[in-house]
């Protein structure tokens, strides 16, 4: 019976850890969701053409095309739309202290269609 408790005390342990990970996980994933709106955001205060976005929207579905791993896969996609936004032109000639300011005025949760 004692042996039996120190078994499922292990599996409970080895759950816990599963758990832990997955929360950072989805925690890293989080924030690169937020620093996306974020970025969305400016691009549309800075009038973006659709177009535009369009095209780095599609450049990287392209670029992240064949998924491996699923999880994997979803940072991969966000991560690399992220570096697609900064890229944006707009947002290169943009003063960095105007960017700055409409960063920390904006909530970066609300994005209007």
């Amino acid at each position: 019976e004692l042996q039996q408790k120190v078994e499922e005390t292990e599996l409970l342990k080895m759950e816990l850890q599963m758990l832990e990970t997955e929360r950072v996980r989805l925690s890293l994933v989080e924030e690169k969701f937020m620093d996306v709106l974020q970025l969305l955001q400016q691009l549309r205060d800075l009038n973006i053409s659709k177009r535009a976005l369009g095209k780095i929207l599609l450049s990287t579905l392209e670029s992240c095309r064949d998924p491996q791993n699923g999880k994997a896969h979803l940072f991969e996609v966000l991560d690399t739309l992220y570096h697609g936004l900064t890229a944006c032109e707009l947002l290169q000639s943009q003063p960095l202290e105007q960017a700055q300011n409409r960063q920390s005025l904006s909530n970066p949760l609300v994005i209007s269609c």
